[in-house]
Protein backbone atom coordinates (compact mmCIF):
# COMPACT_ATOMS: atom_id res chain seq x y z
CA UNK A 1 0.00 0.00 0.00
CA UNK A 2 3.12 2.43 0.96
CA UNK A 3 4.40 1.13 -2.60
CA UNK A 4 1.44 2.19 -4.36
CA UNK A 5 1.25 5.65 -2.11
CA UNK A 6 4.86 6.41 -3.43
CA UNK A 7 4.00 5.42 -6.89
CA UNK A 8 0.88 7.62 -6.84
CA UNK A 9 2.81 10.18 -5.48
CA UNK A 10 5.93 10.04 -8.28
CA UNK A 11 2.76 9.95 -10.97
CA UNK A 12 1.16 13.00 -9.30
CA UNK A 13 4.51 14.85 -9.24
CA UNK A 14 5.05 13.86 -12.72
CA UNK A 15 1.56 14.71 -13.81
CA UNK A 16 2.34 18.48 -12.40
CA UNK A 17 5.21 18.38 -14.14
CA UNK A 18 3.50 17.50 -17.38
CA UNK A 19 0.32 20.64 -16.70
CA UNK A 20 2.76 22.84 -16.46
CA UNK A 21 4.39 22.54 -19.55
CA UNK A 22 0.83 21.61 -21.36
CA UNK A 23 0.04 24.86 -19.43
CA UNK A 24 2.05 26.67 -21.47
CA UNK A 25 1.79 25.23 -24.68
CA UNK A 26 -2.62 24.10 -24.85
CA UNK A 27 -4.05 25.65 -21.44
CA UNK A 28 -2.93 28.77 -21.48
CA UNK A 29 -4.00 29.71 -25.05
CA UNK A 30 -7.90 28.16 -24.90
CA UNK A 31 -8.08 30.15 -21.67
CA UNK A 32 -7.13 33.28 -23.96
CA UNK A 33 -9.39 32.16 -26.37
CA UNK A 34 -11.96 32.22 -23.95
CA UNK A 35 -11.68 35.14 -22.77
CA UNK A 36 -11.71 36.51 -26.37
CA UNK A 37 -14.98 34.80 -26.86
CA UNK A 38 -16.70 36.17 -23.37
CA UNK A 39 -15.32 39.77 -24.66
CA UNK A 40 -16.74 39.30 -27.78
CA UNK A 41 -19.72 38.15 -26.53
CA UNK A 42 -20.16 41.10 -24.30
CA UNK A 43 -20.16 43.50 -27.58
CA UNK A 44 -22.64 41.86 -29.15
CA UNK A 45 -26.13 43.19 -29.85
CA UNK A 46 -28.46 42.75 -26.79
CA UNK A 47 -31.84 42.87 -26.43
CA UNK A 48 -32.64 46.01 -24.07
CA UNK A 49 -35.76 44.39 -22.61
CA UNK A 50 -37.03 40.85 -21.39
CA UNK A 51 -39.75 39.27 -22.87
CA UNK A 52 -41.76 40.33 -19.75
CA UNK A 53 -41.28 44.12 -20.97
CA UNK A 54 -38.21 44.47 -17.77
CA UNK A 55 -35.90 46.48 -18.50
CA UNK A 56 -32.36 45.38 -18.44
CA UNK A 57 -30.14 48.09 -17.20
CA UNK A 58 -26.74 46.41 -18.24
CA UNK A 59 -24.61 49.30 -19.40
CA UNK A 60 -27.19 51.65 -20.89
CA UNK A 61 -28.26 54.22 -18.21
CA UNK A 62 -30.75 54.82 -21.48
CA UNK A 63 -32.28 51.62 -21.12
CA UNK A 64 -35.71 53.27 -19.36
CA UNK A 65 -35.71 55.73 -22.06
CA UNK A 66 -35.41 53.46 -24.98
CA UNK A 67 -38.28 51.83 -23.36
CA UNK A 68 -40.51 54.81 -23.48
CA UNK A 69 -39.11 55.96 -26.45
CA UNK A 70 -40.75 52.41 -28.10
CA UNK A 71 -44.25 53.73 -27.18
CA UNK A 72 -43.88 56.78 -27.94
CA UNK A 73 -42.98 56.67 -31.63
CA UNK A 74 -45.01 53.25 -32.82
CA UNK A 75 -44.40 53.33 -36.70
CA UNK A 76 -45.54 49.59 -37.44
CA UNK A 77 -48.68 50.15 -35.22
CA UNK A 78 -51.64 52.25 -34.87
CA UNK A 79 -52.27 54.47 -32.01
CA UNK A 80 -54.72 53.02 -28.79
CA UNK A 81 -53.97 55.81 -26.34
CA UNK A 82 -55.30 58.95 -26.36
CA UNK A 83 -52.29 60.45 -24.60
CA UNK A 84 -50.35 59.65 -27.72
CA UNK A 85 -53.40 60.73 -30.91
CA UNK A 86 -51.99 63.77 -32.24
CA UNK A 87 -54.43 66.28 -34.44
CA UNK A 88 -57.18 64.39 -36.73
CA UNK A 89 -59.49 66.03 -33.74
CA UNK A 90 -61.98 68.00 -36.29
CA UNK A 91 -61.93 64.60 -38.85
CA UNK A 92 -63.11 62.78 -35.40
CA UNK A 93 -65.63 65.14 -34.52
CA UNK A 94 -66.79 65.15 -37.86
CA UNK A 95 -67.05 61.42 -38.17
CA UNK A 96 -68.71 61.45 -34.70
CA UNK A 97 -71.25 63.80 -35.68
CA UNK A 98 -72.18 61.76 -38.80
CA UNK A 99 -73.06 58.77 -36.77
CA UNK A 100 -74.27 60.28 -33.58
CA UNK A 101 -76.74 63.12 -35.38
CA UNK A 102 -77.89 61.78 -38.99
CA UNK A 103 -77.48 58.26 -37.85
CA UNK A 104 -75.26 57.72 -41.62
CA UNK A 105 -72.99 54.77 -41.88
CA UNK A 106 -69.51 55.94 -42.47
CA UNK A 107 -66.60 54.76 -45.04
CA UNK A 108 -63.20 56.00 -44.22
CA UNK A 109 -60.86 55.50 -46.96
CA UNK A 110 -57.09 56.93 -48.44
CA UNK A 111 -53.55 55.85 -48.84
CA UNK A 112 -51.29 53.61 -46.46
CA UNK A 113 -49.73 55.08 -43.47
CA UNK A 114 -52.67 58.04 -42.94
CA UNK A 115 -53.86 57.01 -39.62
CA UNK A 116 -57.18 55.19 -40.55
CA UNK A 117 -56.71 52.77 -38.15
CA UNK A 118 -55.42 55.11 -35.38
CA UNK A 119 -58.55 57.13 -35.84
CA UNK A 120 -60.53 53.75 -35.80
CA UNK A 121 -59.34 52.85 -32.20
CA UNK A 122 -59.94 56.60 -31.06
CA UNK A 123 -63.84 56.36 -32.34
CA UNK A 124 -64.22 52.66 -30.79
CA UNK A 125 -63.10 54.52 -27.37
CA UNK A 126 -65.46 57.40 -27.76
CA UNK A 127 -68.21 54.89 -28.44
CA UNK A 128 -67.67 52.77 -25.62
CA UNK A 129 -68.01 55.40 -23.51
CA UNK A 130 -71.58 55.93 -25.15
CA UNK A 131 -72.04 52.74 -23.80
CA UNK A 132 -72.37 51.52 -27.40
CA UNK A 133 -71.74 48.06 -28.49
CA UNK A 134 -69.25 48.02 -30.56
CA UNK A 135 -68.04 45.05 -32.81
CA UNK A 136 -64.25 45.80 -34.62
CA UNK A 137 -63.06 43.42 -37.09
CA UNK A 138 -60.58 43.31 -40.17
CA UNK A 139 -61.40 41.92 -43.04
CA UNK A 140 -59.28 39.78 -45.29
CA UNK A 141 -58.97 38.41 -48.93
CA UNK A 142 -61.80 34.99 -47.84
CA UNK A 143 -63.74 36.98 -45.76
CA UNK A 144 -67.42 36.16 -46.24
CA UNK A 145 -70.68 37.77 -45.21
CA UNK A 146 -71.91 34.72 -43.43
CA UNK A 147 -68.74 33.99 -41.51
CA UNK A 148 -68.41 37.88 -40.73
CA UNK A 149 -71.68 39.12 -39.17
CA UNK A 150 -72.19 35.51 -37.58
CA UNK A 151 -68.96 36.54 -35.47
CA UNK A 152 -70.37 39.99 -35.43
CA UNK A 153 -73.93 38.99 -33.89
CA UNK A 154 -71.66 36.57 -30.80
CA UNK A 155 -71.35 40.37 -29.43
CA UNK A 156 -74.84 41.22 -29.44
CA UNK A 157 -76.52 40.08 -26.37
CA UNK A 158 -80.14 38.72 -26.79
CA UNK A 159 -81.36 40.98 -23.98
CA UNK A 160 -81.61 43.55 -26.51
CA UNK A 161 -84.11 41.85 -28.90
CA UNK A 162 -87.25 43.44 -28.49
CA UNK A 163 -88.89 40.02 -28.35
CA UNK A 164 -86.68 38.76 -25.10
CA UNK A 165 -87.46 40.36 -21.71
CA UNK A 166 -84.09 40.89 -20.04
CA UNK A 167 -85.76 38.19 -16.79
CA UNK A 168 -86.03 35.73 -19.79
CA UNK A 169 -84.19 32.43 -19.35
CA UNK A 170 -82.52 32.88 -22.50
CA UNK A 171 -81.22 36.25 -21.77
CA UNK A 172 -80.07 35.82 -18.53
CA UNK A 173 -77.64 33.13 -19.48
CA UNK A 174 -75.88 35.05 -21.88
CA UNK A 175 -77.02 34.00 -24.98
CA UNK A 176 -76.50 36.67 -27.84
CA UNK A 177 -78.10 37.30 -31.26
CA UNK A 178 -76.08 34.30 -32.89
CA UNK A 179 -78.26 32.07 -31.23
CA UNK A 180 -81.37 32.98 -33.39
CA UNK A 181 -79.42 32.87 -36.72
CA UNK A 182 -80.39 30.52 -39.39
CA UNK A 183 -78.55 27.60 -39.93
CA UNK A 184 -78.21 27.92 -43.59
CA UNK A 185 -76.77 30.61 -45.35
CA UNK A 186 -76.79 34.48 -43.66
CA UNK A 187 -77.93 37.00 -45.59
CA UNK A 188 -78.03 40.56 -45.47
CA UNK A 189 -81.89 40.85 -45.33
CA UNK A 190 -81.85 37.96 -42.57
CA UNK A 191 -78.82 39.59 -40.28
CA UNK A 192 -81.11 43.00 -41.07
CA UNK A 193 -84.72 41.77 -39.86
CA UNK A 194 -82.99 40.78 -36.35
CA UNK A 195 -80.98 44.53 -36.10
CA UNK A 196 -84.23 45.80 -36.46
CA UNK A 197 -85.22 44.11 -33.32
CA UNK A 198 -83.13 45.89 -31.05
CA UNK A 199 -83.63 47.85 -28.56
CA UNK A 200 -82.20 49.75 -25.67
CA UNK A 201 -78.67 50.11 -27.43
CA UNK A 202 -76.97 51.38 -30.49
CA UNK A 203 -74.30 49.28 -31.89
CA UNK A 204 -71.29 49.97 -34.40
CA UNK A 205 -69.83 47.24 -36.66
CA UNK A 206 -65.90 48.65 -37.54
CA UNK A 207 -64.90 46.54 -40.41
CA UNK A 208 -61.00 47.66 -40.65
CA UNK A 209 -59.07 46.70 -44.29
CA UNK A 210 -62.30 46.38 -45.85
CA UNK A 211 -60.17 46.73 -49.39
CA UNK A 212 -58.50 43.49 -48.61
CA UNK A 213 -61.38 41.54 -49.40
CA UNK A 214 -61.45 39.97 -52.51
CA UNK A 215 -65.05 38.67 -53.08
CA UNK A 216 -67.28 41.04 -55.24
CA UNK A 217 -70.31 39.27 -53.26
CA UNK A 218 -69.25 40.50 -49.57
CA UNK A 219 -68.91 43.68 -50.93
CA UNK A 220 -72.31 43.74 -52.73
CA UNK A 221 -73.99 42.08 -49.63
CA UNK A 222 -72.31 44.58 -47.49
CA UNK A 223 -74.11 47.63 -49.46
CA UNK A 224 -77.16 45.82 -49.18
CA UNK A 225 -76.77 45.40 -45.57
CA UNK A 226 -76.25 49.55 -45.82
CA UNK A 227 -79.85 49.86 -47.53
CA UNK A 228 -81.50 47.66 -45.20
CA UNK A 229 -80.55 48.69 -41.74
CA UNK A 230 -81.31 52.46 -43.53
CA UNK A 231 -84.29 51.99 -44.89
CA UNK A 232 -85.64 49.96 -41.42
CA UNK A 233 -84.64 52.54 -38.97
CA UNK A 234 -82.07 49.83 -37.50
CA UNK A 235 -79.75 50.75 -34.73
CA UNK A 236 -76.58 49.55 -35.84
CA UNK A 237 -74.50 51.23 -38.34
CA UNK A 238 -71.02 49.93 -40.06
CA UNK A 239 -67.78 52.12 -40.20
CA UNK A 240 -65.41 50.69 -43.14
CA UNK A 241 -62.30 51.60 -43.80
CA UNK A 242 -59.58 50.46 -46.52
CA UNK A 243 -56.43 51.40 -48.89
CA UNK A 244 -58.25 52.98 -52.03
CA UNK A 245 -57.76 56.36 -54.27
CA UNK A 246 -61.82 56.91 -54.25
CA UNK A 247 -64.91 55.99 -52.91
CA UNK A 248 -66.15 53.53 -55.53
CA UNK A 249 -62.39 51.62 -55.41
CA UNK A 250 -63.94 50.81 -51.90
CA UNK A 251 -67.43 50.20 -52.36
CA UNK A 252 -69.53 49.14 -54.82
CA UNK A 253 -72.91 49.34 -55.55
CA UNK A 254 -72.52 53.12 -54.46
CA UNK A 255 -75.19 54.61 -56.58
CA UNK A 256 -78.18 52.85 -54.27
CA UNK A 257 -76.43 53.87 -50.61
CA UNK A 258 -74.79 57.00 -51.35
CA UNK A 259 -78.03 58.71 -49.31
CA UNK A 260 -76.89 56.54 -46.73
CA UNK A 261 -73.54 56.46 -46.39
CA UNK A 262 -70.84 59.18 -44.82
CA UNK A 263 -67.73 59.20 -46.64
CA UNK A 264 -64.39 60.71 -45.81
CA UNK A 265 -60.96 60.83 -47.98
CA UNK A 266 -58.54 61.07 -45.08
CA UNK A 267 -56.40 64.08 -46.08
CA UNK A 268 -52.52 64.05 -45.09
CA UNK A 269 -51.94 65.62 -41.69
CA UNK A 270 -50.58 69.11 -41.78
CA UNK A 271 -47.61 70.38 -40.57
CA UNK A 272 -48.64 71.54 -36.51
CA UNK A 273 -50.56 67.62 -36.77
CA UNK A 274 -47.09 66.67 -37.40
CA UNK A 275 -45.36 68.66 -34.81
CA UNK A 276 -47.84 67.49 -32.23
CA UNK A 277 -46.80 63.37 -32.77
CA UNK A 278 -43.34 65.05 -31.97
CA UNK A 279 -44.40 66.92 -29.28
CA UNK A 280 -46.54 63.74 -27.95
CA UNK A 281 -43.36 61.77 -28.01
CA UNK A 282 -40.88 64.01 -26.34
CA UNK A 283 -43.32 64.17 -23.35
CA UNK A 284 -43.86 60.08 -23.55
CA UNK A 285 -40.31 59.23 -24.13
CA UNK A 286 -38.26 62.13 -22.33
CA UNK A 287 -36.36 62.96 -25.29
CA UNK A 288 -35.99 66.82 -26.93
CA UNK A 289 -35.77 67.08 -30.74
CA UNK A 290 -34.76 70.47 -31.26
CA UNK A 291 -35.93 73.36 -33.93
CA UNK A 292 -33.54 72.18 -37.14
CA UNK A 293 -34.78 68.26 -36.52
CA UNK A 294 -38.72 69.18 -35.82
CA UNK A 295 -38.03 71.04 -39.10
CA UNK A 296 -36.57 67.82 -40.85
CA UNK A 297 -39.03 65.56 -39.88
CA UNK A 298 -41.79 67.82 -41.04
CA UNK A 299 -40.37 68.07 -44.56
CA UNK A 300 -39.53 64.51 -44.68
CA UNK A 301 -42.72 63.60 -43.43
CA UNK A 302 -44.63 65.11 -46.34
CA UNK A 303 -48.01 64.80 -44.15
CA UNK A 304 -47.50 61.02 -43.94
CA UNK A 305 -48.08 60.27 -39.71
CA UNK A 306 -46.12 56.78 -40.35
CA UNK A 307 -43.02 58.13 -42.01
CA UNK A 308 -43.19 60.81 -38.95
CA UNK A 309 -43.48 58.27 -36.66
CA UNK A 310 -40.56 55.72 -38.35
CA UNK A 311 -38.00 58.76 -38.53
CA UNK A 312 -38.24 60.23 -35.16
CA UNK A 313 -38.27 56.53 -33.75
CA UNK A 314 -35.24 55.68 -35.65
CA UNK A 315 -34.07 59.43 -34.72
CA UNK A 316 -34.39 59.41 -30.68
CA UNK A 317 -32.94 55.44 -31.14
CA UNK A 318 -29.44 57.40 -33.02
CA UNK A 319 -29.52 59.98 -30.12
CA UNK A 320 -29.44 57.37 -27.11
CA UNK A 321 -26.92 55.23 -28.88
CA UNK A 322 -24.99 58.39 -28.76
CA UNK A 323 -25.38 59.20 -25.36
CA UNK A 324 -28.00 61.83 -25.76
CA UNK A 325 -31.02 62.87 -25.00
CA UNK A 326 -31.43 65.71 -27.12
CA UNK A 327 -32.36 64.98 -31.01
CA UNK A 328 -30.25 66.56 -33.47
CA UNK A 329 -30.32 66.98 -37.32
CA UNK A 330 -27.55 64.16 -37.98
CA UNK A 331 -30.16 61.50 -35.97
CA UNK A 332 -32.72 62.80 -38.21
CA UNK A 333 -30.15 62.44 -40.92
CA UNK A 334 -29.36 58.78 -39.65
CA UNK A 335 -32.92 58.24 -39.21
CA UNK A 336 -33.69 58.80 -42.89
CA UNK A 337 -30.34 56.61 -44.07
CA UNK A 338 -32.45 54.05 -42.03
CA UNK A 339 -35.70 53.79 -43.39
CA UNK A 340 -34.50 54.44 -46.89
CA UNK A 341 -33.15 51.16 -46.75
CA UNK A 342 -36.32 49.79 -45.45
CA UNK A 343 -38.52 51.24 -48.10
CA UNK A 344 -35.95 49.91 -50.58
CA UNK A 345 -36.57 46.55 -49.54
CA UNK A 346 -40.28 46.88 -50.29
CA UNK A 347 -39.33 46.84 -54.10
CA UNK A 348 -38.13 45.00 -55.90
CA UNK A 349 -34.00 44.80 -56.90
CA UNK A 350 -34.03 45.34 -60.56
CA UNK A 351 -36.05 48.53 -59.68
CA UNK A 352 -33.94 49.30 -56.75
CA UNK A 353 -30.53 49.23 -59.27
CA UNK A 354 -32.71 51.61 -61.54
CA UNK A 355 -33.68 54.60 -59.45
CA UNK A 356 -29.75 54.42 -58.33
CA UNK A 357 -28.32 54.40 -61.22
CA UNK A 358 -31.11 57.67 -62.39
CA UNK A 359 -30.10 59.28 -59.54
CA UNK A 360 -26.36 59.07 -59.94
CA UNK A 361 -26.90 60.26 -63.89
CA UNK A 362 -28.22 63.45 -62.54
CA UNK A 363 -31.89 62.65 -62.73
CA UNK A 364 -32.75 62.42 -58.94
CA UNK A 365 -34.26 65.86 -58.75
CA UNK A 366 -36.93 64.91 -61.56
CA UNK A 367 -37.81 61.49 -59.53
CA UNK A 368 -37.80 62.93 -56.52
CA UNK A 369 -40.58 66.09 -57.87
CA UNK A 370 -42.50 63.50 -59.10
CA UNK A 371 -42.31 61.59 -55.75
CA UNK A 372 -43.56 64.25 -53.92
CA UNK A 373 -46.30 64.76 -56.26
CA UNK A 374 -47.55 61.45 -55.98
CA UNK A 375 -46.94 61.29 -51.90
CA UNK A 376 -48.72 64.79 -51.88
CA UNK A 377 -52.15 63.35 -53.94
CA UNK A 378 -52.71 59.77 -52.46
CA UNK A 379 -49.62 58.05 -55.65
CA UNK A 380 -52.02 59.57 -58.28
CA UNK A 381 -51.20 63.13 -60.00
CA UNK A 382 -51.22 64.85 -62.99
CA UNK A 383 -49.55 67.62 -64.55
CA UNK A 384 -51.17 70.56 -62.38
CA UNK A 385 -50.37 68.61 -58.89
CA UNK A 386 -46.88 68.25 -60.27
CA UNK A 387 -46.87 72.02 -60.69
CA UNK A 388 -48.23 72.69 -57.45
CA UNK A 389 -46.38 70.48 -55.30
CA UNK A 390 -42.99 71.23 -57.11
CA UNK A 391 -43.20 74.81 -57.98
CA UNK A 392 -42.32 73.81 -61.39
CA UNK A 393 -43.61 75.20 -64.83
CA UNK A 394 -46.34 73.16 -67.03
CA UNK A 395 -43.23 72.80 -69.68
CA UNK A 396 -41.06 71.17 -66.92
CA UNK A 397 -43.58 69.07 -65.13
CA UNK A 398 -44.33 67.39 -68.86
CA UNK A 399 -40.69 66.83 -69.15
CA UNK A 400 -40.98 65.51 -65.31
CA UNK A 401 -43.98 62.29 -66.62
CA UNK A 402 -42.14 62.05 -70.27
CA UNK A 403 -38.78 61.23 -68.23
CA UNK A 404 -40.56 58.89 -65.30
CA UNK A 405 -42.65 57.39 -68.41
CA UNK A 406 -39.20 56.65 -70.36
CA UNK A 407 -37.89 55.03 -67.62
CA UNK A 408 -40.99 53.34 -67.06
CA UNK A 409 -41.85 54.40 -63.58
CA UNK A 410 -45.01 56.06 -64.51
CA UNK A 411 -48.13 54.87 -66.21
CA UNK A 412 -51.08 56.30 -67.20
CA UNK A 413 -54.27 56.01 -65.36
CA UNK A 414 -57.26 55.74 -67.86
CA UNK A 415 -60.04 57.92 -66.83
CA UNK A 416 -62.87 59.49 -68.79
CA UNK A 417 -63.49 63.08 -68.71
CA UNK A 418 -60.92 64.12 -66.81
CA UNK A 419 -57.64 65.31 -67.05
CA UNK A 420 -54.87 62.64 -67.87
CA UNK A 421 -53.47 61.29 -63.96
CA UNK A 422 -50.22 59.26 -63.79
CA UNK A 423 -49.43 56.45 -61.26
CA UNK A 424 -46.15 54.93 -60.17
CA UNK A 425 -45.54 51.26 -61.48
CA UNK A 426 -44.72 49.94 -57.83
CA UNK A 427 -47.20 50.96 -55.32
CA UNK A 428 -43.92 51.44 -52.72
CA UNK A 429 -42.00 53.62 -55.43
CA UNK A 430 -43.33 57.26 -54.45
CA UNK A 431 -41.97 56.66 -50.76
CA UNK A 432 -38.47 55.00 -51.97
CA UNK A 433 -38.05 57.74 -54.18
CA UNK A 434 -38.68 60.82 -51.79
CA UNK A 435 -36.83 59.03 -48.88
CA UNK A 436 -33.85 58.26 -50.84
CA UNK A 437 -33.43 61.98 -52.11
CA UNK A 438 -34.08 63.24 -48.88
CA UNK A 439 -30.97 60.67 -47.84
CA UNK A 440 -28.64 61.79 -50.77
CA UNK A 441 -29.75 65.61 -49.77
CA UNK A 442 -28.59 65.73 -46.36
CA UNK A 443 -25.73 63.16 -46.77
CA UNK A 444 -24.11 65.73 -49.02
CA UNK A 445 -25.00 68.85 -46.79
CA UNK A 446 -22.96 67.23 -44.10
CA UNK A 447 -20.24 66.69 -46.23
CA UNK A 448 -20.34 70.41 -47.45
CA UNK A 449 -20.60 71.52 -44.05
CA UNK A 450 -17.62 69.89 -42.60
CA UNK A 451 -15.64 70.48 -45.33
CA UNK A 452 -12.28 72.45 -44.86
CA UNK A 453 -12.05 75.94 -45.69
CA UNK A 454 -8.37 76.36 -47.66
CA UNK A 455 -6.32 78.21 -46.25
CA UNK A 456 -5.33 82.20 -47.92
CA UNK A 457 -2.65 82.40 -50.12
Amino acid sequence: MAGWNMNFGALFKRGQHSASRASATVVQPMIREAQRTENHRSTLPRFHTTASDQISTRGDRFAAVRTKLRHAFTPSQPVANRRMFAGREDVLKTIIQSIEDQRLHVVLYGERGIGKTSLLHMLTQAAIEARYIVVYTSCGANSTFDETFRAVSVDIPLLFHSGFAPTTSEAEKGSSLADLLPVGPLSPRKFGDLCAKLTGTRVLVILDEFDRCESTAFRRDVAELIKNLSDRLGRVQLVLAGVAGDLTELVEHIPSIRRNIFAMRIPKMTETEILGIIANGEREAGLVFDAASNTAVVSVACGSPYIANLLCHHAGHAALDEGRSTVLPDDVASAVGRAAEEFAGRISKPQQAHIRRLFSTGKGEELALGARAALGDDNAFNIADLQRWGDVTPARAQRIIDLMIAEALLRPIDEDGSEKRFEFVEEGLPTFLWIYAAQLTMTNQKATSVRPVAASV
